[in-house]
């Protein structure tokens, strides 16, 4: 298991990636895998990741397994990856920042937020 130091260092690393509450993830993650004619039921929407992100935002810190470590530990690096807190978001998105934007609101991060 992690140490106390670390856990408290990751907690916060993975409070600042997400940046969406859990019901504004719920919902994304529902609207993203909506079809025409169907909708997902609301326990199976989205990816894996993002249903165990969804699960890590509901608990505790002291609750955490280690496969929750994992994921968010992935969840940062992905985030701190693919987002420069330097730049803010264009006010035209071309079409690839849309798509950048959706893969990182499906792990619960939103760059058009400050």
């Amino acid at each position: 298991m992690t140490d106390a130091l670390e856990l408290d260092a990751l907690w916060e690393d993975f409070h600042r990636a997400v940046n969406m509450t859990s019901q504004e993830l719920t919902a994304w993650l529902r609207v993203r895998d909506a079809g025409e004619d169907t909708e997902p039921l609301p326990e199976q929407a989205g990816t894996d990741t993002g249903q165990h992100v969804l699960a890590i935002l509901q608990k505790r810190r002291t609750d955490l397994t280690e496969d929750d470590l994992r994921v968010m530990r992935k969840v940062v690096d992905t985030v701190d990856e693919q987002t420069d807190p330097e730049n803010e978001p264009e006010p035209e998105a071309t079409e690839g920042d849309t798509r950048r934007r959706h893969r990182l609101m499906t792990l619960g991060h939103d760059p058009s937020r400050a």
